[in-house]
């Protein structure tokens, strides 16, 4: 039997225990969050200490900054069940750590100013590290545009055959929403501000009183605490909390982006069972325990599985944004502890993932040219007719002589399960004599691709590049992306 302290013995959550990424699970462990609010303490008594708040020493602030990642979680564990509050519980053990400073420990200050600062500060470092791994998967995907952007291959619409386009052409939509997504996740990181030092409705009336008055000395230390913590502007009102409209405009972002990679994965599904694209299948990898023959997409279903989870999470923080009464009501705060990090971690997963799949696609051209020829000789037949016109032919005598012979074709491959023998029966028809020399010209693939090469170019230059530009030495240092599983 298991241990209770086994950590089999116990539910834990997918999203750590077996995909994310070991930075981004520390970005919400309790280290990063509880060590968060000794800095914000640490912040404020500095600040309160500069603008002239008697009673805090030096020797205190030296106590703390000594202390800022020395938690005890067993002491801060038995307080809060005793106190039944997380953030009197952590003030408590940060006391006893730094006894000089037990007495200034959260000065003025509500729960929110640390819970909810806490938090704008984690969600800033999570974007940026979300950030950071989009634009590598841009990168390796816009190296692959330009590989194969020559290279024809079947466009579909409605996930039937039409007019050829190229490989590396079709990775630039993926790459054009990809951008959309860094766009957006990159106005949403430089949109967060602080919360900064409100008190418990907003109206920093504890702040005011501790400095007798002095409505000059509670703006300067709003500033300069959210200058300690690293922002440049805080929220300029607020009640208790910041408003849950700003997790609203976080989360967006990365549901979003949730949609942009579930259809990339869906795509590379698609071009894996015409077995034209293949995601990167190692050499013990298995398949299938049944069918050892199979080479399922598995990654790429990963990605299409966690992209739904991460779409539907915005519906959590809409809901909840909607109805915090007045000032504020305490029902946010489980749904947040979930909803927000499950976002964050599921959309590293999927990124991770998704740039594992992109640096290891494979394409195998002579499958996407067997499947050109079967289906480009019913696309030239326009070219045949103005070929046939060129050469003083009747243009709806040309037009009838290819139905005739297209319909014939068409019931070999449907009704007899053959090859489209389509250009044999122009080859043999004494009618399509003048141009029958220039059949294998006509039927070139590269005449068919438009300024498929040409847009790719174009948009790598003006667009990609640019867009990636600020991000260089991110990119330099890019390593291949392994998964554990």
């Amino acid at each position: 039997m298991s241990s209770v302290a086994d950590p089999n013995a116990k539910y834990q959550s997918p999203l750590t225990s077996r995909y994310a990424s070991p930075e981004m699970a520390a970005n919400f462990s309790n280290n990063k969050r509880f060590g968060t609010w000794r800095r914000l303490w640490y912040n404020l008594a500095q600040a309160e200490k500069q603008l002239g708040l008697p009673g805090i020493t030096d020797e205190a602030l030296e106590e703390m900054s000594a202390n800022l990642d020395n938690i005890d979680y067993e002491v801060a564990a038995a307080e809060e069940k005793r106190r039944r509050h997380d953030v009197m519980a952590h003030v408590h053990t940060f006391g006893l750590a730094a006894p000089k400073a037990a007495g200034i420990i959260h000065l003025g200050a509500t729960s929110c100013f640390v819970t909810d600062n806490a938090d704008l500060i984690i969600f800033r470092d999570a974007m940026d590290l979300l950030i950071g791994k989009l634009v590598c998967v841009i990168d390796s995907l816009a190296r692959f545009a330009e590989t194969y952007k020559d290279l024809p291959t079947l466009g579909f619409t409605h996930f039937q055959p039409a007019q050829l386009t190229t490989v590396g052409k079709r990775a630039t939509l993926w790459i054009q929403e990809l951008l959309w997504d860094l766009r957006n996740m990159q106005r949403a990181r430089n949109d967060l501000g602080f919360r900064g030092v409100k008190g418990t409705t907003g109206t920093q009336a504890s702040f005011l009183a501790l400095f007798n008055g002095d409505h000059d000395k509670v703006e300067q230390l709003d500033e300069l605490v959210t200058e300690l913590s690293g922002f440049s502007e805080c929220y300029p009102v607020c009640g208790q909390t910041y408003s849950r409209k700003i997790d609203v405009d976080f989360l967006s972002p990365l549901s979003s982006f949730g949609a942009t990679a579930h259809r990339i994965a869906t795509d590379i599904r698609l071009l894996a069972n015409l077995k034209e694209i293949e995601e990167p299948f190692e050499k013990d990898q298995i398949g299938s325990s049944a069918m050892a023959y199979k080479r399922n997409p598995m990654r790429s279903e990963r990605i299409c599985s966690l992209s739904r989870h991460l779409m539907v999470l915005i519906g959590d923080v809409l809901q909840t944004a909607s109805v915090q009464w007045l000032e504020r009501t305490l029902d946010d705060s489980a749904n947040r502890r979930i909803s927000i990090p499950e976002a964050c971690l599921t959309a590293d997963i999927v990124l991770t993932t998704l740039q594992n799949v992109v640096e290891g696609l494979v394409v195998y051209p002579q499958v996407i040219a067997r499947r050109i020829r079967s289906e480009l000789p019913f696309m030239a037949t326009e070219n045949f007719i103005m070929a046939m016109v060129k050469k003083g032919g009747d243009r709806q005598e040309c037009h009838e002589q290819i139905r005739v012979l297209s319909h014939q074709a068409a019931d070999v491959v449907k009704m007899q399960g053959g090859d489209n023998d389509l250009i044999e029966r122009v080859r043999a028809c004494e009618y399509f004599a003048p141009i029958r020399d220039e059949l294998d010209a006509l039927l070139d693939p590269s005449t068919f691709i438009g300024r498929a090469p040409q847009q790719v170019d174009g948009f790598i230059v003006k667009h990609v590049r640019p867009a990636l530009t600020p991000y260089a030495s991110a990119i330099a240092a890019k390593k291949p992306a392994e998964l554990s599983v």
